[in-house]
């Protein structure tokens, strides 16, 4: 759905603070998101767009996660102001209003985005959503479907630009970056199915083994590799709560005393990674092993930096 070609991005600190109010726009769309804090709120719904029609998220977290609701108005400022009053909706420190310049997107059109986005985010369930179902899309005509998932489609390439991740899609169907997994396969016939760089990694004392590509520069954890069944690490660690996701998610499932990843899955680092197989926090580079060569992944990216970066003399 999202174009992959360059994109040129516009982002604007309207006070100057990274933290502060952000407008973002991508070029030659007529599409307009707006980030605000709570705290700078009454200002931020002076703004023209925000009496424009859009849709919104409201983000924050609720139980010590990540909390999020979707939703859309025909005025925004107006439903904004509702949700900011509301006592079920007191935990939001952030809101991100999308419009469309000169005011184009009418109520179907709100509606419709509104619908899709509750349900991508349901579907990928990186964020827990206040909303308890999607609403069912209205009725639009073929042409403005297509203008709809275009505009979409814009809308994903943007949000992560502004640290909204709860639409990036990180898991992968089971299979899809290679093919028939076994634990007790070949470390060199399971390198030679694949062309991306094959990783590895072992945890002896559980029998635990996990496998790993590095493909277009994403670390993707096969599905089929093994896990420890529960978060074994400091309780309040920063990697606990994609531990908790991934379970909550079906990306890794438990099967008696160990646990194995359900679907590929897209990491941020080697580390991260690591830790989800361990249960706790781990040095990646360290763990993980490239396979023809058998070195650790530090090791491994270190010798293709030298091979792009000659040393000094």
């Amino acid at each position: 759905m999202i174009d992959t070609k360059g994109r040129s991005l516009e982002l604007f600190y309207i006070d100057g603070h990274p933290d502060g109010m952000i407008t973002a726009e991508l070029f030659n769309w007529t599409g307009h998101v707006f980030v605000t804090p709570r705290t700078r709120l009454t200002e931020a719904l002076t703004r023209e767009e925000a009496g424009y029609a859009g849709v919104y998220l409201l983000l924050g977290e609720y139980d010590g996660g990540a909390f999020a609701y979707i939703g859309e108005a025909e005025d925004l400022r107006s439903r904004i102001k509702t949700h900011a009053s509301s006592a079920d909706k007191d935990w939001w420190e952030t809101a991100v209003l999308i419009s469309a310049s000169a005011n184009r997107l009418n109520k179907a059109h709100v509606k419709y985005l509104e619908s899709r986005m509750i349900a991508i985010a349901k579907e990928i369930g990186h964020t827990p959503l206040q909303n308890n179902t999607a609403p069912s899309l209205p009725g639009l005509t073929e042409a403005d479907v297509a203008k709809m998932e275009a505009f979409l489609a814009n809308i994903m390439v943007v949000l992560p630009a502004i640290r909204v991740d709860m639409f990036v899609q990180r898991s992968r169907p089971a299979g899809s970056t290679t093919s028939n997994f076994s634990l007790v396969e070949d470390e060199t016939v399971f390198a030679s199915k694949n062309s991306s760089s094959q990783f590895i990694l072992k945890y002896p004392k559980y029998n635990i083994v996990a496998k790993a590509i590095l493909k277009d520069g994403e670390f993707i954890v096969q599905a089929g590799s093994g896990a420890f069944p529960e978060w074994q690490g400091t309780e309040k660690h920063n990697y606990r709560p994609l531990f908790e996701e991934l379970l909550r998610g079906g990306v890794i499932a438990r099967e008696g005393d160990v646990a194995k990843f359900v679907k590929d899955y897209v990491f941020s680092s080697p580390s991260a990674a690591a830790a989800m197989v361990y249960g706790r926090a781990a040095n990646g580079p360290e763990c993980w092993h490239e396979v023809i060569h058998n070195i650790t992944y530090r090791e491994w990216e270190a010798r293709q930096l030298a091979a792009v970066v000659p040393e000094d003399d």
